[in-house]
């Protein structure tokens, strides 16, 4: 099984997470959006180098100065998150939603806060109201955030019609193509699921996910040199991920 890969996209402030970050405007700016604007930017910059407190200060001072601006909710909850206070992290997503309830970003967001909690059926309505946006610039993420969330809790039936959607926006999107293949490996249709990862691997794309399961696919298509060449790739590339430390738990044999 590999893990779902979920993208968080901000709005207006810089991008945090996979895919392009959208903005839109709101009229004529206010004072108290201004410093709103530039204290997000400045914790945002503050998370990118590791200083979370400074972070959290100028965070606190940006939704302090405009509770509605939904990017500066969404960052500090994003930083909620990173220092384990998932109580805090939810009450913030949720004004990020309040502030902003139609727009694809932050329902995006607070769907994939949803599922790291494994709230398959209560992310999903998010997900659904992202791609209502007309204004969301990338509907494929938000439709294979829908899908790698089902996968998650094994719902392959909803997380392959998503994923699906996704590939009708984007029919080389790397994150929804990688969940097909572990879908179609669940099912143990091998050559179908070497075929979405055969996709996969046409974008550039490689992680640890695909290697491990290129090479469960290989090794039950009885294809063993293929296999041991994915698990040679794995273990050097990304020796210390959990992916390598569990082939090597798991006593797979190399093939060679």
């Amino acid at each position: 099984m590999i893990k779902s890969s979920l993208c968080i996209v901000f709005a207006t402030v810089l991008l945090l997470g996979c895919a392009t970050s959208s903005s839109r405007p709101d009229g004529p700016k206010s004072a108290a959006r201004g410093v709103a604007e530039v204290n997000a930017s400045l914790g945002q910059e503050y998370m990118s180098r590791g200083q979370l407190e400074i972070a959290l200060d100028k965070l606190k001072k940006a939704v302090t100065a405009d509770p509605t601006y939904a990017p500066a909710q969404t960052l500090l909850a994003v930083l909620y998150e990173r220092i384990d206070d998932s109580e805090a992290a939810e009450r913030h997503y949720r004004l990020a939603v309040e502030a902003a309830p139609k727009n694809g970003d932050v329902n995006n967001n607070y769907g994939v806060y949803l599922c790291h909690s494994r709230k398959a059926g209560e992310a999903d309505p998010y997900f659904q109201a992202a791609v209502k946006d007309p204004f969301y610039r990338t509907p494929e993420v938000a439709y294979a955030n829908a899908g790698s969330c089902w996968l998650q809790v094994g719902n392959l039936d909803k997380a392959e019609r998503y994923l699906r959607q996704s590939l009708e926006y984007d029919a080389e999107f790397s994150d929804a193509l990688l969940s097909m293949a572990d879908i179609s490996a669940r099912r143990g249709d091998f050559l179908r699921a070497r075929a979405f990862l055969q996709r996969y691997e046409s974008t550039g794309s490689e992680s640890a996910q695909s290697l491990l399961l290129a090479f469960r696919i290989e090794s039950e298509l009885g294809n063993g040199v293929t296999a041991s060449a994915y698990r040679e790739r794995l273990l050097s590339k990304f020796s210390n991920s959990e992916q390598a430390r569990e082939l090597r738990e798991s006593g797979m044999p190399d093939h060679n």
